[in-house]
């Protein structure tokens, strides 16, 4: 048996989270862009006498370390579904923000499902993994896949995406998190009693990325979760506004959040606009990325 195995996983960032009407089983249709971009997660999964899961890095204090873990409960749903016990040390060096809307806990869900299954030899198809994905959460399924994609449903239908280049942005961490359901709550909230329109990707969104355009994506990104974020962190405006203001093409709030995304038009420019976040006091942290890059990979 291998002596263990360790997967990278990167970010994402939302470019597109178009947000449909409550469905009966409490979830929204989306229609979600997803970019993978150069922010990583490691997953090493070693086997051990049960299951253990151990975490280091930035905000490593509020990751669960039991069975309600993500990257554990997909280690339980492959063991499960190839008769055996998840007897494995699962430690996951973290780099991406903790409840910060760039899918950190579902990057780390793929990892250890990827890295249990090369360590015990499944053999498991991509589209079995895939299956366990999707029901371990709606982001976990394009965390394995990486690149862009279109998510629809509740994120987790995939249509891989073209993009004609790569995209540069910046990222400002605030000082805590924000629960994606509560944001979801908020969103409900805001827009009881109206008429909320089905999700539908934004064609010229979708010509943008595959022209690799950053002057047209940013004409067309949008999060309809945006407003429930600032509702329930008004701070959040003094970060957008910082980033706007240092010459980013486009300000907005990552997924559910707290994580604001600055969409700018190169490498030099991201340097630019992360000092001036950083000396703007209005996040806690900035780092610069960019993408499409690939999904969940064995090292």
């Amino acid at each position: 048996m291998s002596a263990g195995v360790t997967v990278r996983v990167p970010a994402k960032v939302n470019v597109q989270l178009a947000v449909g009407a409550t469905r009966p089983d409490g979830f929204h249709d989306l229609a979600n862009v997803f970019l993978a971009v150069g922010l990583y997660d490691e997953v090493t999964v070693t086997p051990a006498d049960g299951l253990r899961v151990t975490c280091e890095g930035p905000d490593a204090a509020q990751v669960p370390l039991d069975r309600t873990n993500l990257a554990a409960r997909a280690a339980i749903a492959l063991a499960e579904r190839y008769g055996r016990t998840p007897d494995v040390h699962l430690h996951i060096a973290k780099d991406i923000p903790v409840a910060g809307g760039m899918a950190g806990g579902s990057a780390d869900g793929a990892g250890a499902l990827l890295a249990c299954d090369a360590l015990w030899g499944t053999g498991a198809t991509r589209d079995e993994l895939l299956d366990i994905c999707a029901e371990l959460g709606s982001d976990v399924p394009f965390s394995l896949v990486g690149g862009a994609a279109l998510g629809t449903g509740r994120g987790e239908k995939l249509t891989a995406l073209e993009t004609g280049g790569a995209f540069h942005w910046v990222f400002a961490m605030a000082g805590r998190g924000l629960s994606t359901p509560a944001v979801f709550r908020e969103f409900d909230r805001l827009t009881r009693g109206t008429d909320v329109p089905e999700p539908v990707a934004s064609g010229a969104l979708l010509d943008a990325l595959a022209a690799g355009d950053p002057d047209a994506l940013a004409a067309t990104v949008s999060n309809d979760l945006q407003p429930a974020a600032l509702s329930l962190f008004p701070e959040l405006a003094a970060a957008l506004a910082a980033g706007r203001g240092a010459g980013a093409l486009a300000a907005l709030v990552s997924g559910s959040g707290p994580t604001t995304a600055f969409l700018v038009r190169d490498a030099e420019s991201a340097h630019r606009t992360a000092e001036a976040l950083r000396a703007s006091g209005a996040c806690s942290a900035v780092r610069t990325a960019s993408g499409p890059v690939p999904g969940a990979t064995v090292l």
